[in-house]
């Protein structure tokens, strides 16, 4: 036997990248991040029920660009999961279990998730109006 250090299991170095591994890492990222969000937006209702000063404060802080940056980073955690979710349902029903089927909806996903939180801004936004 080698005296080498090996890893006790395996992990990130040992695979190469596939669609599938940055899919699942993605789902569950945006699930915390949805997590968080939920509390912010909490603190933001809070904020509007208060009303005066309080909801001044929450206004300025989500018009900031780091509030923007904020928003749009929720918007896609959103798209993502949900359209993720619906992927993982259809597979539950067993819809799509072939591995070209498994690729191919990864990358659909990921490329409605892009035109869907852009669509979402433009018209949040009034781009084009």
């Amino acid at each position: 036997m080698s005296n080498r250090p090996r890893p006790l299991s395996p992990h990130l170095q040992v695979y190469r990248w596939q669609i599938t591994m940055l899919m699942s890492i993605l789902f569950r990222a945006t699930g915390v991040a949805l997590s968080i969000g939920a509390f912010a937006l909490a603190w933001w209702l809070m904020a509007v029920a208060a009303g005066g000063e309080q909801y001044a404060r929450a206004a300025a802080l989500v018009s900031s660009p780091v509030g923007m940056v904020l928003l749009f980073g929720f918007t896609l955690a959103m798209v993502y999961h949900l359209l993720n979710g619906i992927r993982h349902l259809l597979w539950d029903a067993g819809w799509g279990m072939d591995i070209p089927e498994i690729y191919r909806s990864g990358y659909t996903v990921l490329a409605l998730t892009g035109v869907l939180t852009a669509l979402i801004w433009f018209v949040a936004l009034g781009v084009g109006r």
